[in-house]
């Protein structure tokens, strides 16, 4: 299928534009991270592969639930249910409504960039029917609108830099005008591979303190650890 039959496809119309933000969702611009962790080790657990929350995101935070299911499949040596991802996403579905907030400062992040009229988008791992709940239940749709990417549109997620480059060609934006903001070692490396400007982002509550070390080995050129300094820091950008 041709790029521009994708678009359509996904509901988009590709735009022109000169700089361009490319948010990831989970763990940047919503505090979801702990609870989709917690739900998937709970369950993985329950197969027989124990696995803390902790321990879930050391090993996959960033990458899509087909790679997930791949490598667990592997560790437990047999298949994991047909409705695994069915199942856990109605227990994180049922959480987010209840639950889910923003990380803090986010909003404001995004109403900045919106105002001074900023091209600006969403490109993430999940599903989606999850991302448009988390954007929807933290009050973030409406800055986006269908500018929402998910690593269903592409062959390969993150950390190959598919999702990036597709995201910037809907959005009529050249790989070295795009700023991605992520908070995993796969996003910061994806966002490296697409030829961007990789911001990392260390606010999310599941970040530890060598987080952001972390993500400054992959490749970010710079780390932020708060909406604050987030927001300098695409100031500064936009200027340059």
């Amino acid at each position: 299928m041709e790029l521009k039959d994708r678009f359509a496809a996904a509901g988009l119309v590709p735009r022109r534009s000169g700089r361009l933000v490319i948010f990831d969702c989970d763990g940047v611009l919503v505090d979801s991270e702990i609870l989709a962790c917690e739900v998937q080790a709970r369950a993985i657990t329950s197969y027989g592969l124990a696995l803390t929350g902790k321990e879930v995101a050391a090993r996959f935070l960033g990458i899509s639930a087909k790679d997930m299911r791949s490598a667990v499949e592997l560790d437990l040596g047999r298949p994991l249910p047909d409705d695994h991802e069915k199942r856990c996403g109605e227990e994180l579905f049922d959480q987010f409504r209840r639950e889910l907030k923003p990380v803090a400062g986010m909003v404001e992040v995004v109403q900045d960039l919106a105002a001074a009229g900023h091209a600006r988008c969403v490109a993430s791992s999940s599903s989606p029917e999850r991302i448009a709940l988390a954007l929807e239940v933290t009050g973030l749709r409406d800055l986006f609108g269908s500018h929402v990417f998910s690593s269903t549109m592409v062959a390969r997620g993150k950390p190959a830099p598919d999702l990036f480059l597709f995201a910037a060609e809907a959005m009529g934006a050249a790989s070295a005008c795009c700023t991605v903001i992520e908070d995993s070692v796969s996003g910061i490396k994806a966002a490296r591979s697409a030829g961007m400007r990789a911001i990392g982002f260390s606010g999310g509550a599941h970040c530890g303190p060598a987080h952001g070390t972390e993500l400054v080995r992959a490749g970010a050129h710079q780390v932020c650890a708060d909406a604050a300094e987030l927001a300098r820091a695409l100031r500064q950008g936009a200027e340059a």
